[in-house]
């Protein structure tokens, strides 16, 4: 008979999961003992819960399936902690499985023992614990649903580790996932009418478009109505941003003639996104009196701050498909707006050729990517400062993939390139980091040297956490304080893990970056980074 640890295996693999990211932990060895044995199943051991974590999201990014983490009970759960926020914002499906202490000692303030309904109950779409081996199938099945559909996220499933290592009588079920809601008809033909008399309208794409033929859909319905197309946080990769209809995105600090402009709208379609704080401008936008139609998978999000003329409870691209059926339909305004919206876009992805004694200017530094990295590149982001010119300097087009995190959590950009290398061998991986999330989670690239996947890693390194640095010179011009760092000897560091290391330190070593990008196998890149290029003048 199986065990309960094999019958969660068991089902994972009969979903199609292939791989699973931890850090060992007692509490769940019946877990480890059962992957073992499956043929199937990819165990990656990391260094730490929360790149273990983060790789797991980076893979539901790039799968559409729940991206999966095992760590032991307390301590390696509250690590995991900030890859599970990262789910939830991002809306990626994610199964957090914990090893738990045994059955008897549950609610008894035992060794490590925490109680995750009450830890993660604000976070997680689901929290489930088992207190027998015969409701494990039950509950993975459910946390698999959960994960999925409507909205994806994050769910939870604590399994003592005496529960795991017992025979399971219970069948192993399939997975029940509901189907993608449909939109009622009305509504479809509502909003082609809405479409159809818009002078100025805007398609706000989001989450929902990350998805198995969700881009090429959104392409085919802004060509043939001809709509400007902008991008939620963090997302420029949905839709080809040298297209003529591309807008830009709604990220932190926009332009403020590109904000004007998108306040000239006279409709926006939301369609498949949640419009929380950063993608609304700090709940301004739309603004009172603009035309909005909202379209989200899961009517709660419906109606938080912006009361939409169309609320439609649908999956975004059976909304896009069902458009197809209709007779598109455009003012002759049209034209003149959408020029408008794309000159302003062009404008702000300029960079300036500007130089500066305390190192590069790391918005140069994404410039030279996007010009050199292959079409297809998966390129990962950690938070930070130097990532910000690769969401508005570069041009992403298809196939080219951008794993960022929409939750801004410092730490994801070098595991989601260890998961994006593992996921796709053949395709060119760069991780881009700063000096802050470097010694947060960077030594999570120790993982992609024992993998022997081509990881490129490159480092930005300003002596600094600029993010904040930035508000702390606005808010407090000159006084400096938390926000400086004391640097080990990074170009050493990643030598440390005995793949190449290049130096780039002034704008005469620029080529050496296109050298090392294109050189087989992993590499390190180490660019000291000016400061000064991104402190309020």
């Amino acid at each position: 008979m199986k065990t309960a640890a094999e019958a969660l295996i068991e089902f994972l693999a009969a979903q199609g999961i292939d791989r699973a990211f931890c850090v060992p932990g007692e509490s769940y060895i019946a877990l480890l003992d059962a992957l073992h044995a499956h043929p199937r199943m990819d165990l990656v051991t990391c260094r730490s819960e929360g790149g273990a974590g983060f790789m797991a999201v980076a893979d539901g990014k790039m799968t559409g399936k729940p991206g999966v983490v095992l760590v032991s009970r307390g301590p390696g759960a509250c690590n995991a902690s900030i890859a599970l926020h990262t789910a939830e914002q991002d809306a990626v499906p994610m199964i957090l499985l914990i090893g738990q202490v045994e059955k008897r000692d549950l609610r008894r303030n035992a060794f490590q023992e925490i109680d995750y309904a009450r830890m993660f109950g604000g976070i997680a779409k689901w929290v489930g614990e088992a207190t027998s081996a015969d409701q494990v199938p039950e509950l993975i099945a459910r946390a698999y649903a959960m994960a999925m559909q409507g909205v994806p996220g994050p769910v939870v499933l604590s399994l003592p580790e005496d529960v795991l290592a017992e025979p399971c009588a219970a069948a192993i079920l399939p997975a029940t996932i509901a189907a993608p809601a449909q939109p009622a008809a009305a509504d479809v033909a509502r909003l082609a009418s809405m479409l159809r008399s818009a002078e100025r309208p805007i398609i706000l794409a989001g989450h929902a478009i990350d998805t198995p033929g969700g881009r090429e859909a959104l392409l085919r319905f802004a060509e043939a109505w001809q709509t400007p197309v902008a991008v939620s946080f963090r997302r420029q990769d949905l839709f080809p941003n040298d297209h003529a209809l591309y807008a830009g995105d709604l990220g932190l600090r926009n332009p403020d003639a590109q904000r004007a402009a998108f306040a000239d709208a006279d409709l926006v379609v939301a369609l498949g996104t949640r419009l929380t704080d950063i993608t609304t401008q700090g709940w301004i936008w739309p603004a009172p009196g603009q035309r909005l139609a909202h379209i989200c998978a899961e009517p709660r999000f419906l109606g938080w701050h912006f009361p939409a003329e169309l609320a439609v409870a649908a999956d975004a691209r059976a909304v896009l498909a069902a458009l197809g059926a209709e007779k598109p339909g455009a003012p002759a305004a049209r034209g003149a707006w959408a020029k408008k919206l794309r000159d302003l876009q062009t404008a702000d992805s300029q960079v300036a050729a500007t130089t500066h004694n305390d190192g590069i200017a790391f918005a140069r530094i994404a410039k030279l990517i996007g010009e050199i990295a292959a079409p297809d590149a998966m390129i990962a982001l950690d938070a930070g400062t130097f990532g910000a010119p690769f969401y508005r300097k570069i041009a992403w087009v298809s196939p080219r993939r951008l794993l960022a995190p929409v939750s801004g959590a410092m730490g994801f950009g070098v595991p989601a390139g260890v998961a994006a290398a593992l996921r796709h061998p053949d395709r060119q991986v760069i991780a881009l980091v700063g000096d802050g999330g470097a010694l947060m989670t960077g030594g999570e690239f120790a993982v992609a040297v024992a993998r022997g996947v081509p990881l490129k890693m490159i480092l930005s390194d300003n002596g600094s956490y600029a993010s904040i640095r930035i508000h702390q010179e606005r808010a407090h011009p000159g006084r400096v304080s938390g926000t400086s760092l004391e640097n080990p000897d990074f170009a050493a560091w990643c030598a440390a893990f005995r793949e190449p290391v290049t130096r780039i330190e002034t704008d005469a070593d620029m080529p050496k970056l296109a050298e090392a990008l294109a050189a087989p196998g992993p590499a390190a890149i180490h660019v000291r980074t000016s400061l000064q290029a991104v402190l309020p003048k």
